[in-house]
């Protein structure tokens, strides 16, 4: 069913309020950004037909089975620790969450918006569209006092920061994506409000709601992880970041100064070259180029330097397996690849589990779509358990203040929305 809607921002709200009824949804949404890669404005994955929940191991070996057995629409999520499956690498830093390393549905209601249409995929298409247009406003749940604690004290990830750069100058990596985790114990939130509110302070092109039981994804991700169309992957890696400036002229100052800033410059083409030897395993011959390099895109709270990488598929490589050969993405492991997330292993101090991963779709064409999770809450709704994560690139030539001073400005949407501080 397609049809038309007069308020496709109302439509959208009250079909995310409606599907947050069910156990399990998927909804993605673009905020409207222009991007010449994007299949739809908003998606939204409804109540499970089929389901796998898989863990490092061999998961992607049972979703390539669990694909060809659901070759229709399915959303899902992959845990950065993947990675151990992917590689002779292990994870032993606490977990609260307890998300499983990949968890995609084949969905029994699918939703799609474009500019003022929807299109309506389920066995009872008018029932979907009778129960969100008469949908009640949605009630919030008062947020209980949030307690919000790091596992790093400042000094310790200076300390740490400071470890890294020695490890550089030993010549055992050349940049690494050094990350930490923000967390709350006994939070009572709603899910659903905290990110709306997220979503409106930080409106960003890949960002998404997902509820699997009561475990919740709750992201405002300005980054894309991979995207096939047709024969051609997308990958677009963001290193660079800096503040946004109070004044329009303020502002045009901070873009010049990020595109012309040394450090920002090298983190990104260290990154650019790492996914491009990704993608060259997955790639025809001669086809692996950078579309675009150092490309400032801005954000409500910041901006970033983004660039994309692209090249065309080899003909015997499924999207599956696309996804394996370049899994976690480059932006949040380092380079040497291996060398950086095994050193992280040993320097973090939590289990990263979804942040760092990735979470999208595959449609029936073949296609997919991943976003990096990244500005991102997650939750367990069962145990009160409230966590997100924060990185910045430490290369040779970073200032271990300077890196912390970013973390926090990658976090100030969400501390904004959970009413909290962090000195």
């Amino acid at each position: 069913m397609i049809t038309q809607i007069p308020n496709p921002q109302l439509f959208k709200q009250k079909a995310l309020q409606w599907a947050s009824t069910f156990d399990a949804v998927c909804y993605l949404d673009s905020n409207n950004f222009p991007d010449r890669y994007s299949k739809f404005d908003a998606l939204i994955a409804i109540e499970v037909k089929s389901s796998l929940i898989a863990n490092a191991e061999n998961a992607f070996e049972q979703l390539a089975d669990f694909r060809t057995e659901n070759p229709g629409w399915i959303t899902g999520f992959f845990g950065y620790d993947l990675k151990n499956e992917v590689e002779n690498l292990t994870s032993s830093n606490a977990d609260e969450l307890e998300f499983p390393d990949l968890y995609f549905f084949a969905p029994k209601h699918l939703i799609i918006l474009k500019e003022n249409q929807v299109e309506i995929i389920s066995e009872d298409e008018q029932f979907v569209l009778n129960a969100i247009q008469n949908y009640p406003t949605h009630q919030t749940i008062e947020s209980s006092s949030i307690n919000i604690q790091s596992r790093f004290s400042k000094t310790e990830y200076l300390d740490a920061a400071n470890k890294i750069k020695e490890h550089i100058s030993r010549g055992d990596i050349y940049v690494t994506n050094f990350c930490q985790e923000f967390f709350a114990e006994n939070a009572a939130i709603d899910p659903l409000e905290v990110f709306s509110k997220l979503n409106a302070i930080s409106p960003n092109p890949f960002s998404g709601f997902f509820k699997w039981g009561s475990n919740y994804i709750l992201s405002a991700s300005p980054e894309r992880f991979l995207a096939k169309r047709n024969e051609k992957l997308i990958s677009q890696p963001i290193k660079g970041t800096a503040k946004r400036g109070k004044t329009t002229e303020e502002d045009e100052i901070i873009k010049q100064q990020l595109r012309s800033h040394t450090k920002e410059l090298q983190e990104n083409v260290m990154i650019v070259d790492l996914v491009r030897n990704d993608l060259t395993r997955s790639a025809k011959q001669g086809t692996v180029k950078a579309e675009e390099l150092f490309k400032i895109r801005s954000f409500n709270q910041l901006h970033q330097m983004v660039s994309t990488v692209v090249c065309e598929i080899e003909n015997n490589i499924t999207p599956i397996d696309v996804i394996r050969n370049t899994f976690p993405m480059g932006s949040m492991t380092g380079a040497p690849k291996i060398s950086s997330m095994r050193l992280m292993e040993e320097l973090e101090r939590s289990k990263r589990g979804i942040y760092s991963g990735a979470m999208g779709y595959f449609s029936p064409d073949g296609d997919f779509d991943f976003n990096v999770v990244i500005r991102t809450i997650l939750y367990n709704a069962t145990k009160k358990y409230l966590s997100f994560q924060v990185g910045s690139a430490i290369t040779y030539h970073a200032d271990a203040e300077q890196e912390y001073e970013e973390c926090l400005l990658k976090a100030k949407a969400i501390l904004q929305v959970l009413g909290q501080q962090i000195v």
